[in-house]
């Protein structure tokens, strides 16, 4: 790390070279410059961190070094150092930025706390724009926006302004809901589509961290036609929307969510490269691996119908074809399978495996198992155990 001395007495740069803790900071080079011209050739060549300049200077002043600095959008930080403490000073001071300054004679507490205040300043400074050339800083705030969006969409407490601080200022927002086919990765069009509306000032996409199946679009109120149209042109997978609930105002959030989730339920959407009835087959197959590995979870034809994009009385009717009996009779043997294994391999308690099974009430869940399997739970541990042990034997 550099640091650049800048007066036009060779006596105060001598003070401050000698008072200074550099090592103890981190300041590995100090430069020294007679004035603020000779300051600026030397800020192009090595670009200091830290600039220590004195305000009147001949050929160019402090004041004008700083307002050269701000136009340029330097990030080193620059520490004025001045006999006079005035308030047009400071207003020079603090319209251009400058990190700090020192009054003179130069006392070594004031100037080795102010330059450990901007070394600060600068580490820090510099690690977040290192995150954001990585992209990480980009990564973060997406992510704490879409926690944002998702508990307004819950109706849980959120900041408006938060929301507002990443669209563009607009009288009126429209809300779009888009649903993904289940089998797609969703987040990646989310980002493509976010991306291009920050770009164009359009509004903006959030991705919901509870479904990711659903994305919320906000935009600025006239402009979803436009943004509909460079959907169907940049989007090669198949997509459900309901468009244009107004927003009036950010803090209606919750309520137009809701109302076009109650919309999406409905079946009142429109599509964006619909799924053919060849792919009839392959949405089936997608559709039992996906009650095979979520039966734990609250199923029902309703969110399989919004998830693969395919009528409940269609998947209740090919549900039956495939496996020979409902979705719910499905998905109660899978659980009273997983139930046996549990019983016979730990010895958890039933109102505990009832709830990993998605059952609020163990008695119900008791029951249910005694009315499949003719045993109730207790009576099926023990009977599996001792026909194990009499094999052991």
């Amino acid at each position: 790390m550099k640091a650049l001395l800048v007066d036009d007495e060779f006596n105060v740069r001598d003070v401050i070279r000698a008072l200074g803790q550099w090592e103890k900071y981190g300041i590995t080079t100090v430069l020294e410059a007679n004035n603020g011209k000779e300051a600026k050739r030397l800020i192009e060549r090595e670009s200091p961190e830290i600039i220590f300049t004195d305000v009147k200077m001949p050929e160019m002043s402090g004041i004008e070094l700083i307002e050269w600095l701000d136009t340029i959008s330097y990030p080193g930080k620059v520490i004025l150092v001045t006999v006079c403490d005035d308030y047009s000073f400071m207003r020079k001071a603090i319209q251009y930025r400058s990190f700090d300054y020192l009054l003179k004679p130069i006392e070594a507490e004031a100037l080795n706390e102010a330059l450990f205040g901007a070394v600060n300043a600068w580490d820090n400074e510099e690690e977040e724009r290192r995150n954001k050339e990585s992209g990480f800083y980009e990564d973060v705030k997406s992510l704490r926006m879409n926690r944002v969006v998702t508990a307004a969409c819950n109706s849980e407490p959120f900041d408006a302004e938060q929301i507002a601080s990443c669209l563009p200022q607009a009288d009126g927002y429209d809300l779009t809901l888009i649903s993904f086919y289940e089998m797609h990765d969703s987040d990646s069009y989310i980002q493509l589509l976010a991306n291009e509306l920050c770009d164009r000032e359009w509004g903006n996409a959030f991705a919901l961290l509870n479904d990711h199946n659903l994305c919320v679009v906000i935009t600025v109120h006239g402009q979803w036609l436009a943004v509909e149209e460079w959907i169907s042109h940049h989007f090669d997978i198949p997509i459900r929307l309901v468009s244009e609930v107004s927003l009036i105002s950010l803090e209606e959030l919750p309520t137009s969510f809701q109302s076009a989730q109650r919309e999406m339920a409905a079946q009142n959407f429109r599509s964006i490269h619909r799924l053919t009835n060849v792919d009839d087959a392959l949405r089936m197959h997608d559709i039992l691996a996906y009650v095979d590995k979520y039966y734990r979870e609250e199923l029902s034809l309703e969110k399989l119908s919004n998830r693969f994009f395919l009528s409940r009385e269609h998947i209740s009717r090919r549900f039956k074809q495939e496996k020979g009996v409902t979705l719910s009779e499905y998905v109660t043997q899978l659980r009273i399978e997983q139930a046996k294994q549990w019983l016979v391999q730990t010895d958890e308690k039933m109102n505990s495996i009832s709830i990993k099974l998605g059952y609020q009430d163990g008695n119900f869940f008791s029951k249910l198992f005694k009315k499949m399997v003719g045993m109730t739970p207790t009576e099926y541990r023990n009977h599996e155990r001792k026909r194990q042990n009499r094999k052991c034997r």
